[in-house]
């Protein structure tokens, strides 16, 4: 008799925690951690005219959506070590894709363990820690074993789809390329599918305890492979060329630039075409986030699980010629943030206060009436959860690094709810500040502007203050 993988995940899952465990003296909140991966956050809930995300804005309407969430780091490693250990990424010295945190906090408490040493059962599916995507599908990438009971890692159609992609930069990796294929693969035949898939298959035989579920989705990280009828969705003569913003760039240090040379040389239609692609990953995942949130429902666990849907970082689409992530600009900086279920009362509102991706560990901590171990750089985001407008006064650190190891420096980006101010190399490489509220493109530095003297010198103490120096 042949027994799936799947199979064998769930019999390990169901007898990893004690029956004193199994059964509490009170129900406690079940926890779904959804993370997609390379998430715009203007794409995700917040109205955009083109994407199409049912499911997700379905979830917005169940609790709470934070328009101004941000990332510790905006890169992969770095942003989901930070959020699932507390700790802010100059502590975990994480700021690559191969630093194992553990070699340097060994002792650290993650947010899964915290649940699994309260007698949760604690699982993931896909990608919650690093994975080289889509070189690691398939493998546990640079996941972290001590955070889990069970883990599950699906293998997709997807990968043996490679071979079949228009890949407009040949010369770069393939997770960093700008390259796409319409698959005529059902959906649950991909990476995507097959993580939604399993973790439905956890949700059920675990539904009657509590859990802390971890679902990692791969998409929209590209290359952006979905399943062709979601291409359909999106003809390519409704898709405009990205903003380029070309003046932009002479306001800006050499080291706030990603993109070399810009948009990597491609021409206007390829970005129009890759930008399509993108788009249709997006669509792609919130068909998979729907059968996750048809599952709770279904399965009478909606009402009993707290669901988080985030990504780890923002995602730039050629605005100034610029791709994707690490970058300190806003649209790089700032990712989905969504909180539905037990303990987010307040259903269907939106947040404008500026949160940290620290945040969501005390938060989990708070709802689930689970005390946190000490030194967590976050705080709690529960008087959100209850008033959105409630008054909030805490700004988001974001950071990156640059450089070859020999002569690396950071760049360090300090944001409250109208400014953003950024220094590179402590100022000595230069520096940015931009009035979210009248240039949200940010295209005019005005650090350098004599009239905001004031407000540079405001949120150079800001930035200082965050950084603890």
């Amino acid at each position: 008799m042949r027994i799936s993988v799947s199979t064998i995940a769930v019999m390990i899952l169901a007898g990893a925690v004690t029956p004193a465990a199994a059964q509490p003296a009170r129900r406690q909140p079940n926890v779904l951690l959804i993370m997609a991966d390379d998430l715009n956050n203007d794409m995700a809930v917040y109205g955009h005219r083109l994407v199409k995300t049912p499911n997700l804005d379905r979830l917005a309407r169940r609790g709470v959506r934070f328009d101004r969430a941000y990332t510790q780091f905006p890169l992969c490693s770095p942003s989901r070590v930070s959020l699932l250990t507390g700790l802010r990424p100059d502590t975990t010295r994480v700021e690559d894709l191969q630093t194992d945190f553990r070699k340097v906090i060994p002792d650290v408490v993650t947010l899964p363990q915290m649940f699994q040493r309260s007698g949760y059962a604690v699982a993931r599916v896909g990608k919650i820690y690093h994975y080289g995507n889509p070189g690691d599908i398939g493998t546990s990438g640079l996941d972290d074993p001590k955070s889990w009971d069970l883990v599950v890692n699906p293998r997709g159609i997807d990968k043996d789809e490679e071979s079949k992609l228009t890949n407009y930069t040949p010369s770069r990796g393939l997770g960093s390329s700008l390259s796409f294929y319409a698959s005529p693969a059902p959906d649950e035949e991909h990476t995507d599918g097959k993580v939604a898939t399993e973790t439905i298959a956890l949700l059920e035989k675990n539904k009657d305890r509590p859990f802390f579920i971890g679902a990692g989705f791969y998409r929209p990280h590209c290359p952006f492979i979905a399943p062709q009828k979601y291409f359909d969705l999106y003809p390519l003569d409704r898709i405009p060329a990205p903003p380029q913003f070309a003046e932009a760039a002479a306001q800006a240090p050499e080291a706030a630039w990603f993109t070399t040379p810009p948009n990597w040389g491609i021409d206007v239609q390829a970005q129009r075409e890759v930008v399509r692609a993108y788009y249709a990953s997006i669509t792609f995942l919130d068909a998979q986030v729907g059968r996750l949130l048809e599952a709770l429902d279904r399965l009478g666990l909606a009402d009993n699980t707290i669901v988080v849907f985030m990504s780890d970082h923002g995602y730039l689409l050629g605005e100034r010629g610029q791709w994707m992530k690490q970058m300190l600009f806003e649209r790089s900086a700032r990712a989905p943030l969504l909180m539905a279920g037990p303990g987010v009362p307040a259903k269907g509102r939106a947040s404008k206060r500026v949160v940290e991706f620290l945040d969501l560990y005390p938060t989990l901590a708070e709802l689930a009436g689970i005390a946190p171990p000490p030194g967590l750089h976050g705080r709690s985001l529960a008087p959100l959860l209850r008033d959105p407008g409630t008054p909030w006064n805490h700004p988001a650190l974001t950071q990156v690094v640059r450089g070859p190891v020999a002569a690396r420096f950071k760049g360090y980006s300090v944001r409250n709810e109208r400014w953003r101010y950024t220094e590179w190399e402590d100022g000595k490489r230069g520096t940015e500040l931009y009035d979210e509220d009248g240039d949200p493109n940010e295209l005019r530095n005005l650090a350098d502007d004599p009239k905001q003297a004031r407000v540079v010198a405001e949120m150079r103490a800001l930035l200082k203050a965050a950084r603890g120096k």
